[in-house]
């Protein structure tokens, strides 16, 4: 299957795999470029020295493409700035900032720069900053979130009216059949995170993954709009910091009882009371933990299935 996106990465299925905090490590984005998309490592929950050593295992794992997702304001930015530049990693996802400052230093050696964003707005700054392709994620997905609170669906087309760079599309899609309702709606290929946070080789805790695997319809919300906006699990540290917020709880209250680690706490840890479990909604379709080229080739199929069952009318 050929797109712009595959083109552009030397991969032969248009699907990225999300860099998400707490599991996306090398043994997760190995899986999944080598099953013929493009693995990320997370780089935003990942100190220099951890960063170096998924770097050098990825290597050793795969001579697929891969890359790297780095959030634009975490506090080691610089220093894996150093390390990509370094080890001369090809393809970098940029997010949570602006990528006017990075975007020409990483294109001057030759790499490949990918920029998320979830509005009309933040695609043209992008398209501005000259990045070679842009993901769109929409209200659905999982972890921080825009705060315009628009849907994929709608998202999608509003980008591709203004912008012509490869489009990426995340948020809500974890099967073959969203997938293909993504394409129709302009994308050219689709960003997955829920559905990986959910695989064997995902570094997330197995009590996250059953978690994620008996989410239901309903059970994730959006909270923390006054600090920074971010999909949840409900759970009781979600009731409590819910509650604060009804109650009319400043931001620098909800800061002060979110404190430091909270998503490593949910995510990585383990907890599953007190604890960030970040996640989207299409955690409701996810029933089973499977390996992530299991889930790259049902994809795959179900797409492929689709799109010739509408062709035959």
């Amino acid at each position: 299957m050929k797109t712009r996106i595959t083109e552009l990465f030397g991969i032969k299925y248009p699907i990225i795999q999300g860099g998400m905090i707490w599991c996306s490590g090398w043994k997760l984005a190995a899986a999944v470029s080598e099953a013929g998309g493009l693995g990320l490592i997370g780089a935003g929950s990942m100190n220099p020295d951890i960063f170096q050593e998924h770097l050098t295992k990825i290597k050793s794992a795969t001579n697929k493409p891969f890359g790297v997702n780095l959030p634009l304001l975490y506090q080691h930015s610089d220093e894996i700035v150093g390390i990509i530049l370094r080890e001369k990693v090809k393809i970098v996802f940029t997010s949570a900032g602006n990528p006017g400052k990075l975007t020409p230093v990483f294109k001057e050696q030759g790499i490949k720069v990918v920029h998320v964003i979830a509005s009309t707005k933040f695609a043209l700054k992008a398209q501005e900053a000259g990045v070679d392709a842009i993901v769109a994620e929409g209200f659905e997905a999982g972890g921080h979130n825009g705060a315009e609170e628009t849907t994929t669906m709608v998202l999608l087309p509003l980008i591709r009216k203004k912008v012509d760079l490869p489009l990426i599309a995340a948020g809500g899609i974890g099967t073959g059949r969203q997938m293909l309702a993504a394409f129709a709606l302009g994308a050219e290929g689709v960003q997955v995170g829920s559905r990986f946070a959910a695989s064997v080789e995902s570094s997330a805790h197995q009590v996250f993954k059953q978690k994620i695997v008996e989410a239901a319809e309903g059970d994730t919300q959006i909270v923390l709009k006054q600090v920074v906006p971010v999909r949840l699990l409900k759970n009781q540290f979600f009731n409590q910091i819910d509650n604060l917020e009804r109650n009319g709880a400043s931001p620098r209250e909800l800061k002060d009882f979110l404190g430091y680690g909270r998503a490593r706490l949910g995510m990585f840890e383990g907890n599953a009371n007190d604890g960030e479990l970040e996640i989207g909604q299409v955690s409701a379709l996810i029933d089973e933990i499977k390996p992530a080229g299991v889930i790259m080739k049902e994809m795959m199929s179900e797409f492929d299935e689709v799109s010739a069952e509408i062709c035959r009318g």
